[in-house]
């Protein structure tokens, strides 16, 4: 009987309503009295807790002196719930998404190499259309397989890499001055955006060493993600005209696009653009 009491409660009945509810199924018609001894609660609140249940249309009562009840039947009971439920569940299902439209979401930061390395390859795992990505060699590895099984579910696959970067599968841009950028930035920068949806840029580590230093954010904020694909579709359109165009390049910007830098970010910058 406890059993049958607190599943009644998990929808929607309180303790008198399930023992009241239980002991009419044992005896009915049954007037209050019964009812009460049946159920073993006080009786004040049996006749009130039967006043309720015949509100809710669970007991009939009669007009006859002394009064007595009858429960609705098992069957009865359990198609109205669940309609109820199901109407209920409807509802949500069609209204609650309606509540996020003002939500932002939030922009995480994630630190230590092991959480980084599965949030990595968890936003490669959610892709169903498209990723993009700016890695360096040595952590390519780490990901590589889960971007190989992206690649072969359909999934494009678009890298910037570093440091005499090769891959199997996708279309790669490779990157130059990676040891320089690494060394200005203190660590390998890591940015990956999937279909437009999710992305993550931070600096990350070999995996070999914990560096508190070294951290990752994660976010959904379409917003975020929007420039975050965009600095990484940024990159690889230079990338792709500077080898077209190195000559031309070299004579406008100088080696190492030095005047270029000097322009942007001033003669005295350390700051190694990509």
């Amino acid at each position: 009987m406890a059993d049958l009491v607190e599943k009644l409660k998990e929808i929607g009945f309180n303790s008198y309503e399930a023992k009241v509810y239980i002991a009419l199924l044992k005896k009915h018609p049954a007037t209050g009295y019964e009812v009460s001894k049946l159920a073993n609660i006080p009786q004040a609140r049996t006749y009130d807790t039967l006043k309720v249940l015949e509100e809710k249309s669970i007991v009939v009562p009669t007009n006859t002196k002394p009064v007595t009840y009858t429960p609705i039947k098992p069957k009865q009971l359990i198609t109205s719930y669940q309609k109820k439920m199901n109407s209920t569940i409807n509802y949500l299902e069609k209204h609650l998404p309606e509540v996020k439209e003002n939500y932002v979401e939030p922009v995480v930061t994630i630190n230590g190499k092991q959480n980084i390395h599965n949030k990595i390859i968890e936003v490669i795992q959610n892709a169903k259309r498209e990723i993009y990505l700016e890695v360096w060699s040595q952590d390519y590895k780490f990901f590589e397989q889960e971007l190989l099984n992206a690649y072969n579910r359909n999934v494009e696959i678009r890298i910037v890499g570093y440091d005499n970067f090769t891959s199997r599968f996708g279309m790669v841009f490779e990157h130059a001055f990676a040891k320089d950028i690494e060394m200005s930035l203190g660590g390998r920068m890591i940015i990956l955006a999937a279909d437009d949806s999710e992305g993550i840029i931070g600096k990350i580590s070999s995996f070999k060493n914990e560096n508190p230093d070294l951290n990752i954010i994660w976010t959904k904020n379409k917003s975020i993600v929007f420039i975050i694909k965009e600095f990484i579709v940024h990159d690889m359109y230079l990338i792709d005209v500077e080898e077209n165009l190195i000559e031309q390049m070299k004579y406008i910007y100088g080696k190492g696009f030095k005047r270029l830098k000097d322009k942007v970010l001033g003669a005295n910058s350390t700051y190694m653009i990509h």
